[in-house]
């Protein structure tokens, strides 16, 4: 089984970035609120420690996590993937129920040189996320030449 690019894990650092940046905003909102109303400092103490603690995870805790924790398999006649921190999640499809391929960038991962590959089942969609932009197109090629998806589709 093949692992995801390296540099998800700079990607993710980013969206961390961007969190961590979303709850700073909500703590000085709350501290804004706590010294124009006189609510319980207990509150923006809370909020702050709270946001500290997401902070730690989404920098330097989760990025390797999830990098470590992807996995998958492309072959001719199914597709396997393998996720999970806490909980490993294994999924398998088989080509012949592939109904649509796509490949998708976020301006994140552009940034990263990234891309996801989306199929979709008549079950659902899975994704495989964080491949160089090579192998994205190369993944999604492969599958919808294995699955007999149209051009159309993809």
């Amino acid at each position: 089984m093949k692992r995801i690019d390296s540099r998800a894990v700079n990607a993710r650092r980013m969206e961390g970035v961007l969190a961590s940046a979303c709850c700073i905003a909500v703590v000085v909102v709350l501290g804004v609120l706590t010294a124009r109303y006189g609510w319980p400092v207990w509150i923006v103490a809370s909020a702050a420690a709270l946001a500290a603690l997401t902070a730690i995870l989404e920098l330097a805790v989760l990025p390797g996590l999830l990098y470590r924790s992807w996995r998958y398999s492309v072959a001719e006649k199914e597709i396997e993937l393998q996720h999970g921190i806490w909980v490993r999640r294994r999924t398998l499809m088989p080509m012949s129920r592939i109904q649509h391929v796509d490949s998708k960038q976020g301006p994140i991962q552009k940034r990263y040189g990234l891309s996801s590959v989306t199929f979709s089942t008549a079950a659902g969609s899975h994704r495989i996320p964080a491949l160089s932009e090579a192998e994205a197109e190369r993944v999604r090629r492969q599958i919808s030449d294995w699955a007999g998806v149209a051009d159309d589709d993809i």
